[in-house]
């Protein structure tokens, strides 16, 4: 059995092949990312899932992309969970910016970006991977994600800011308090995907002027920062992978023809189009690690 799997912070997509490429079940698990997860962690999940469980020992080949796997040594700590786990596997560990990449890739090159519970972005010529501006996390970048929103939804409930029909419903549906929060944000490792669950409660309200108004503004500024950023990129397509840029894809595109970019594919979950690619166009990717 070959694995491929994409993951971001929230949850991660596993599709479970046969030799030749066809598909013999999908799951998902939590999404694993070595910046706020360990080797225990990773395995607690794994373990949890019966289907990946009961078919462990008869993987031979896993190729795992996910966000956070940016350098020898955080793909080192998701690579020793997988072998573990694993234990008959040749395992493999990438980014998940080669993930969409892979997945958005269709014969020319294209920028390449992911609006999920982050963002980032990269450059694609078929070969090569190339970033423009790094990802600086939920901090201090991931500007139109999940976890950017979730920051500014929370605030201007705290600040009272939110129009009054979604003050009201907020503190109905969470009742939420400044102590809660704090702990949940400053003291908690998965506060990106924290902030990020908000964004169910933003889709509710999703005709409200002060929505489509911060979305606006939220993909506007993934856009002059992460697709501007790269050289000559009116001449290329750009496409997307991700929750948010599917949900939200008509402000997208119209932020996007606002600064004369070309719009692609917008795909919600890159998993399939990822299998895809390592089968048909470029098979020599199953075989690097077999």
């Amino acid at each position: 059995m070959i694995v491929i799997a994409e993951s971001g912070s929230t949850k991660c997509d596993w599709a479970i092949l046969d030799e030749k490429g066809n598909l013999l079940f999908s799951e998902k698990t939590v999404g694993f990312n070595p910046y706020f997860h360990n080797e225990k962690f990773i395995l607690e999940h794994l373990e949890g899932s019966e289907n990946l469980k009961t078919h462990s020992e008869a993987v031979t080949a896993l190729y795992f992309y996910g966000a956070g796997c940016s350098s020898s040594d955080l793909n080192a700590v998701v690579t020793s969970a997988l072998s573990t786990f694993f234990i008959n596997a040749k395992v493999k560990v990438d980014h998940d910016l080669v993930a969409s990449a892979y997945a958005l890739y269709q014969g020319k090159p294209v920028i390449c970006c992911i609006i999920g519970t982050g963002s980032n972005s990269c450059f694609f010529d078929g070969e090569k991977v190339t970033e423009s501006v790094p990802a600086l996390g939920f901090i201090l970048g991931d500007e139109g994600s999940g976890s950017y929103f979730g920051k500014r939804l929370l605030a201007d409930y705290f600040y009272n800011r939110l129009p009054s029909e979604m003050q009201h419903d907020f503190k109905k549906e969470f009742n939420l308090t400044w102590s809660e929060a704090v702990e949940k944000v400053y003291q908690n490792i998965h506060a990106n995907v924290y902030l990020a669950s908000f964004m169910k409660f933003l889709a509710k309200h999703r005709n409200n002027a002060y929505v489509i108004e911060t979305v606006r503004e939220g993909m506007a500024r993934f856009i002059d920062v992460h697709v501007t950023s790269f050289s000559k990129f009116h001449e290329y397509e750009v496409s997307f992978v991700g929750t948010m840029a599917h949900v939200y894809q008509d402000i997208l595109e119209e932020e996007l023809k606002k600064r004369d970019c070309k719009l692609g594919q917008i795909v919600k979950n890159p998993v399939d189009q990822l299998v895809a690619y390592h089968f048909n166009e470029s098979s020599k990717l199953i075989h690097a690690i077999s």
